[in-house]
């Protein structure tokens, strides 16, 4: 399988992951252009891909859905809320009805060779989804913009090889940031967005012997910085009970960027 995140953060979301017959994108957050130019240095095209899989409808994973879908055919999985907020929206006007595949979660589907099993997550959305990818015993998942994690989060995330998880903010820096209150309550809440020790005591629980990578995705470009979200992480997996605390260092731990496509992870 090989694994790529084109860019992760409030600015847009894309992901690709694919096998040796099948390519598929994660979210649709940055622009027709970007996503071409970024496939083509990975020596595909946008009509190589065999499906856009979507996680929510918040802008920054859908903005470039629109002119996507107006130069490809290829299939758009959500779930039927999120795929009623999408085609709610203006730039929606035009696309064929048809071009949807509902998906729900907990309920596994197969494009060509690879098995996708939507969870849910806990986000202001309609009915926002993580996603696992299986082809053969090879396993990733992307799962960001969560407010909170529970034993279904780690039940749905376990034994992947390769990870994309949300490690969005400091809660220090949020708390004494310049967002409004309001704003700081919804990222803070159970709805909202996974603070870096959050994240570290969740991934100290999804490790295993055979992970590949980790990526720790969505960070705020106000309330983080990508070596503070690395170090939390590390922290907190190394003072966890986890059976690989020890190892912390050598973990392959990687930080999603905002705007350029991350290290590729084949295997």
């Amino acid at each position: 399988m090989r694994f790529v995140s084109l860019a992760s953060g409030s600015s847009g979301n894309c992901t690709v992951i694919g096998s040796d017959t099948t390519q598929l994108l994660v979210d649709a957050g940055i622009s027709r252009k970007r996503t071409q130019d970024a496939l083509q240095k990975m020596d595909l095209s946008l009509q190589d891909i065999d499906g856009i899989f979507i996680t929510h409808e918040h802008s920054d994973h859908i903005s470039g859905l629109f002119m996507i879908a107006k130069q490809t055919d290829m299939p758009i999985y959500a779930t039927a809320a999120t795929i009623a907020a999408i085609r709610n929206m203006p730039g929606a006007a035009d696309m064929d009805p048809e071009r949807f595949v509902p998906v729900k979660p907990d309920e596994r589907l197969t494009v060509k060779d690879i098995t996708v099993e939507p969870m849910h997550i806990s986000h202001d959305a309609a009915d926002p989804v993580g996603y696992r990818f299986a082809c053969e015993h090879r396993k990733a998942a992307v799962c960001t913009d969560l407010g909170c994690y529970t034993d279904y989060t780690v039940e749905c995330l376990k034994d992947c090889d390769v990870l994309l998880v949300e490690a969005n903010h400091d809660v220090r820096m949020l708390q004494a940031g310049r967002y409004p209150y309001m704003l700081k309550q919804r990222i803070l809440s159970p709805k909202g967005h996974l603070s870096n020790a959050d994240s570290g005591k969740m991934v100290s629980r999804l490790l295993n012997d055979h992970v590949k990578a980790v990526f720790l995705g969505h960070l705020s470009e106000e309330n983080n910085f990508p070596e503070l979200a690395y170090e939390t992480v590390r922290v907190e997996i190394i003072e966890s009970d986890s059976p690989w605390h020890d190892a912390a260092s050598d973990l392959p731990l990687y930080v999603a960027r905002r705007r350029d496509a991350s290290k590729v992870i084949e295997w």
